[in-house]
């Protein structure tokens, strides 16, 4: 039978990648897509880890069940590792991530420094209330030019050196296996044995 879990977000890729890695590891997951009431949580934080136990408490105070969270981002080093936590609101909300990913793009034409790490958050609060927040990164660089339709966010112009391509240029498996958020998953897989 499947442990459920639940994971502090709406994001419905988010969620689509928690499911793809956690699934087969006998858990089901519920999002709050699945709640039939709405929760407000104002992500307020300086720091991934400070908004994914945001969110984690917020979900966990409501519910008083086992909850996950995670906080996730782009960090550029052109850019003194913004957007960072802003990630999702950088350049406002309503800039989409093509818009984004362009004027990345285009400030960093002729940069010498193109670095990058995408950086994930997961906070866990078990049922009994203990809480425990796991981060892990995954290093690349800014790519050229934009390249791939898998993945979404900053993927696209994301270039991993192992697979010498973009992250949205590599299957859903392949992405699964070095992101940032699979990263910081297993770390917490085996902090709640």
């Amino acid at each position: 039978m499947n442990k459920e879990i639940m994971i502090a977000t709406s994001n419905a890729h988010k969620v689509e990648e928690f499911k793809q890695i956690l699934e087969p590891m006998g858990y089901q997951v519920k999002c709050l897509l699945d709640l039939e009431e709405t929760i407000d949580i104002v992500e307020d934080g300086t720091t991934f880890e400070a908004n994914a136990l945001i969110k984690s408490r917020a979900l966990y105070n409501h519910l008083g069940i086992e909850v996950i969270s995670d906080d996730s981002g782009i960090c550029i080093n052109h850019f003194n590792g913004e957007p960072g936590v802003y990630s999702a609101r950088w350049l406002g909300e309503d800039t989409s991530y093509v818009d984004k990913n362009n004027y990345v793009l285009t400030q960093l034409k002729d940069a010498s420094d193109r670095g990058a790490q995408y950086v994930c958050s997961i906070a866990h609060i078990s049922s009994e209330g203990v809480e425990s927040v796991y981060t892990a990164k995954c290093e690349g660089s800014i790519a050229h030019e934009a390249l791939g339709v898998n993945g979404f966010g900053y993927d696209p112009i994301f270039y991993n050196d192992e697979y010498k391509t973009t992250l949205a240029n590599v299957s859903k498996e392949c992405k699964n296996k070095i992101s940032h958020r699979s990263k910081a998953i297993q770390l917490m897989l085996k902090g709640m044995k």
